[in-house]
């Protein structure tokens, strides 16, 4: 039994993972986000009415750099005052009981690994797509997070007048429609053709860095997950489509593409850090 913690941008969950489930759960939304103290006493407070349970440890996802050694996380997003925070220490302080903090990205292609669609392969790039875009790493069932917690930073890659990440998030939306993608999904699903073909564009843009992964890191499968996939049938052909150029046509025949189905997947995946 672990406590998983998920930490975004503009809130916070927790829950006890037991047996590749999420018993009980909660979550808060992140206030006065200026204010480090404040910030941390509100992920204490959220923690807290779990360690009445005996759980080995807590297992901590965050949208940042991490330093996995010392447990220190930089410039987490969207979250101004936590620019350098040693948050193992406190939380291992306030709580006494052993703590793992990785990126948030990761938790979720480990959580997939462990416990969903992705739990049968060996190697697995995890991909959330919402805001930005990130990717995960899994190598020979471990979780590759690089020196500085950045494996898989695909989205940084140059693109056309940009870098790739640009191209396949929330922003090409915003940019190319003046609208969101949750928006441009109930267009699409309305049959605004305009809209439709544009995240038939979409598609092809994810199928570039579908391509980049599989040149970087050749994995068994690749899993999509975060808000914008719920839009999956309208970017589906097309994604596939662009799929067809890749040099080496007999990798993407064995490449299995998944999408992630269950809600709870970042938390299992901060929980399964305690068990690496």
């Amino acid at each position: 039994m672990n406590i998983g913690v998920d930490i975004g941008g503009t809130n916070m969950r927790a829950g006890i993972e037991l047996g590749g489930s999420i018993t009980s759960q909660s979550n808060v939304l992140l206030e006065n986000k200026e204010s480090l103290s404040s910030t941390l006493s509100q992920l204490m407070d959220l923690i807290r009415p779990y360690t009445k349970y005996p759980v080995k440890g807590i297992g901590i996802g965050v949208p940042s750099v991490v330093n996995v050694d010392k447990g220190i996380v930089y410039n987490v997003m969207n979250i101004p005052s936590w620019e350098e925070v040693a948050l193992r220490d406190l939380v291992e302080k306030e709580f006494n009981l052993p703590v793992s903090i990785n990126n948030d990205v990761n938790c979720f292609t480990l959580g997939e690994h462990r416990f969903g669609a992705a739990k049968k392969y060996k190697s697995v790039v995890g991909m959330a797509i919402g805001t930005g875009i990130g990717s995960g790493v899994i190598i020979n069932n471990e979780l590759y997070p690089g020196n500085n917690c950045g494996a898989g930073e695909i989205g940084m890659l140059p693109y056309r007048d940009s870098i790739l990440e640009n191209y396949v998030c929330n922003r090409f939306f915003e940019d190319t429609l003046g609208m969101d993608a949750f928006d441009a999904h109930e267009a699409a699903i309305k049959g605004d053709s305009k809209v439709i073909k544009i995240w038939e564009e979409f598609g092809n843009h994810l199928g570039v860095v579908i391509k980049t992964i599989m040149y970087t890191y050749d994995p068994e499968a690749i899993i999509l997950g975060g808000s914008l996939t719920k839009a999956h049938r309208f970017f589906k052909t097309s994604m596939l489509d662009s799929l067809k150029d890749f040099a080496y046509p007999e990798s993407i025949k064995r490449l299995t593409l998944l999408l992630s189905e269950n809600e709870n997947i970042a938390l299992l995946g901060a929980a399964a850090l305690m068990d690496q």
